[in-house]
């Protein structure tokens, strides 16, 4: 009885099974779906907001309402992306170095905004800060404003952005382990020199990536925001609320002047972020020399 031949695999040009035109044909629905749903979308924003040249477009920019906007919603963001930088950085660290009571629920908690709707978190801290809220009364005696103000609007954008820097740290540290911080310590380092001179390098493509989507959610929430700002224009209206306003009004041009500003962000966003998962998925890191 002859013994079994032992099977050998040959290098095709054929991990493709398919044939070349089911090939083409999915090749080709992708990117139809892309250009109809993606592109096409961007050159109507951007056409429309040069429909009336230069000139009109950068006078809707410099109008003073968008100039608002603007503002408030860069100190939206760096409000949030601030804040839950250290929170992300700490929450990632208890989770992917160290093992206690709660550990499961707290990575629950960290995921509750992304199951929860943007609308649903704004009428929470309504709610909470409201004149007939949990906190109301005592705000208002104390004349505090939370509610139709940057506190609200700041606490609302936190909310529904917290999750970003801990999600994309917690599975870096975790395959990272806890080896390299073990050495250090045994060799003398206190816990601050560990985390700035051996976590901190080692997570710090990670930690921008984190923070990249952090702050691209932030300047674009519109949500939560709708439902704590109050619309007070010029006053408590970030971008994304300015363009449904502008555009309800008929104002077109200066609509989507607007829209063409989160546009770029989101193009420069999408650069920026394939950038950052190249590094991630090769483990680059650039010499200081």
């Amino acid at each position: 009885m002859s013994e079994p031949q032992a099977l050998t695999f040959t290098p095709r040009d054929n991990i493709h099974t398919e044939p070349r035109v089911i090939r083409f044909v999915i090749v080709a629905l992708a990117v139809l779906f892309l250009l109809i749903f993606v592109v096409l979308p961007l050159i109507v924003v951007f056409a429309s907001a040069f429909s009336r040249g230069l000139s009109a477009y950068f006078a809707a920019l410099t109008e003073p309402e968008a100039l608002s906007a603007i503002r408030l919603t860069l100190l939206i963001a760096a409000i949030s992306v601030s804040l839950n930088l250290v929170f992300g950085v700490i929450a990632a660290w208890a989770i992917a170095k160290f093992e206690f009571a709660g550990k499961t629920f707290l990575v629950t908690l960290i995921d509750l905004p992304f199951s929860v709707s943007p609308v649903i978190s704004g009428l929470v801290f309504v709610l909470l800060f409201g004149a007939q809220g949990f906190f109301g009364p005592w705000l208002q005696a104390h004349d505090i404003r939370v509610l139709f103000a940057v506190p609200g609007i700041a606490l609302a954008t936190i909310f529904v952005t917290f999750p970003f820097v801990a999600r994309a740290l917690i599975p870096l540290m975790q395959e990272q382990g806890t080896q390299e911080e073990e050495a250090a310590i045994s060799l003398g380092a206190s816990g601050l020199q560990t985390f700035f001179r051996v976590t901190l390098p080692n997570i710090k493509w990670g930690l921008l990536y984190g923070v990249l989507l952090c702050n691209a959610r932030a300047m674009g929430e519109f949500g939560a925001v709708s439902v704590v700002s109050g619309h007070i224009r010029g006053e408590t209206n970030t971008m994304p609320l300015l363009v449904e306003i502008l555009y309800n009004e008929y104002q077109f041009v200066s609509s989507f002047a607007i829209a063409s500003l989160l546009a770029m962000l989101a193009l420069i966003t999408l650069v920026v972020k394939t950038i950052l998962e190249r590094r991630l998925d090769e483990g680059q890191v650039p010499s200081d020399d």
